[in-house]
Parts: C-alpha cells; sequence; structure tokens
C-alpha cells in the first residue's frame, strides 16, 4: 500500500451500469480514481474499468460483492485501501426496486430490498468510516423521491428508501464534523430496465415543471457537487427531478 495518493478516491456500489456508471464516469473525469462495485455485472464493470483506465493508467479498481452479505462488506473498503491507501468518498448507489403490492409481499422480497437499499448502506458507511474521517471524506446516498412520497404498489421499496433518507440525516449528525453526509433523490431519470408504459412516461412528464425527463448526468453532477464542492452542506436531501416533487 502507498504511503500516499495524490488523487482522491470514491467506492461506488452498482457502478457498473445505468445511472451507477454515469456517476462513476462523471466522478472519474472530476479526477477520482474509483473502487467500482458490482454483484452480477463484473463484465460490465471489467469493460468500464478498462475504458477508464486507459484514459489514466491504473485509476479503477473492480470490487464484487454481494451487498446482502454484510460480512462481505468491510472487504469491499479494505481492497480500496489496499489499491489506494485512502478513501474520499462513498456513494451509496446500487438499488433493488420491483412491485411488492400488499397482500402478496413476502419476507424474502423484504429482506432484498431492505439489503440494498438501507442495510447494505449503513454498514458498507460503518466499514468506511475510519477511512473517511482520516480524509474528511463524504457520502453521498442516492435516494429517491418516492421516499416521501407514495408509489403504488412499491411498499417496501418506499420504505426502504425511506430508511436511507433517515440514515443519511443521522449519520450526518453522528459523523460531523469529520464526514459529510448528504443524499441525491432523483425522479425520472431512467425508466426501471424492465420497462415502463409509454402513457405513464407522458403522464410522468406532464407533472414535471421542467417539462422533460431528467437523465443519469443529471444525478452524477449533483453527486459530484456535493462531493467536491459542497463543503458546509451535510445532512440533506438534493431532489434531482424537474421539480416535480413541488408539483401536485
Amino acid at each position: 500500500m502507498s504511503s500516499f495518493h495524490p488523487r482522491p478516491v470514491a467506492l461506488i456500489t452498482g457502478g457498473a451500469k445505468r445511472v451507477g456508471a454515469v456517476i462513476a464516469r462523471t466522478l472519474h473525469a472530476a479526477g477520482y480514481d474509483l473502487a467500482l462495485h458490482c454483484r452480477r455485472s463484473l463484465s460490465e464493470a471489467t469493460a468500464l474499468a478498462d475504458e477508464l483506465s486507459a484514459q489514466r493508467a491504473g485509476s479503477v479498481l473492480v470490487v464484487q460483492a454481494e451487498l446482502a452479505d454484510t460480512h462481505a462488506l468491510p472487504r469491499l473498503v479494505e481492497d480500496t485501501l489496499s489499491q489506494y491507501g485512502r478513501l474520499d468518498a462513498l456513494v451509496n448507489n446500487a438499488s433493488a426496486f420491483y412491485a411488492t403490492p400488499i397482500g402478496t409481499a413476502t419476507s424474502a422480497q423484504w429482506d432484498e430490498l431492505f439489503a440494498s437499499n438501507a442495510q447494505a448502506p449503513f454498514f458498507l458507511s460503518q466499514a468506511a468510516l475510519p477511512a473517511l474521517r482520516a480524509a474528511h471524506g463524504a457520502i453521498v446516498n442516492i435516494v429517491d423521491i418516492y421516499a416521501e412520497r407514495a408509489i403504488a404498489d412499491h411498499p417496501i421499496y418506499v420504505m426502504a428508501k425511506g430508511a436511507l433518507a433517515a440514515m443519511t440525516r443521522t449519520l450526518a449528525l453522528d459523523l460531523a464534523p469529520e464526514v459529510r453526509v448528504n443524499g441525491v433523490a432523483p425522479g425520472a431519470v431512467m425508466w426501471p430496465s424492465e420497462g415502463k408504459p409509454y402513457d405513464d412516461q407522458q403522464a410522468m412528464r406532464a407533472r414535471t415543471p421542467l417539462g422533460r425527463d431528467g437523465t443519469p448526468e443529471d444525478v452524477a453532477g449533483a453527486v459530484l457537487w456535493l462531493l467536491r464542492d459542497a463543503s458546509f452542506i451535510t445532512g440533506q436531501i438534493i431532489r434531482v427531478d424537474g421539480g416535480r416533487s413541488v408539483s401536485i
């Protein structure tokens, strides 16, 4: 392990695809070296790491783990520190999302949705805490506007994201002043991978004051700002939703 690594280092969960990959590209372009976590998407994570490492040699480490296994979480931090000797930022991005209509929900669904959206972010933050304190670093949690507003037929997901929002506030209190903890709550920035009916998409846009879908880049820009520039902001959740949370 080198005694001094010149660039800040960010650990991003679920960083291989979709919004997580855009966050990875954005932080990397801003000068962060990365520990890129994946669960099953090892080939996508490796391809992204190769692409970014071609731009800056030795700048991306791929770490694979099942986040529901809390015993595996400290290893993600240990591998990052072994590679770089420091950790400045943790982005809790990985998330399971699917419907669990009341009357049909199972304890297995509860476990899976809470594992990725609440349990893993907490225990990974705990594992990363000594390194983040040493670096006076920051945590950004990817929450959801539905942590505050219900979405039909998704009670367990909404509850899990609500727990992540509460975690953002309480860790901001407990980890200050050395570590800042904030959240980003996206609106419609990328439709679920299984797709969403066109009419639903149109209705959602109609309720968005800025009149368009958001992009993963909108979310990633907010993450970068909170990590790099917002030195007097902690305990806040920034809604990146085109104003939809203030509309009826």
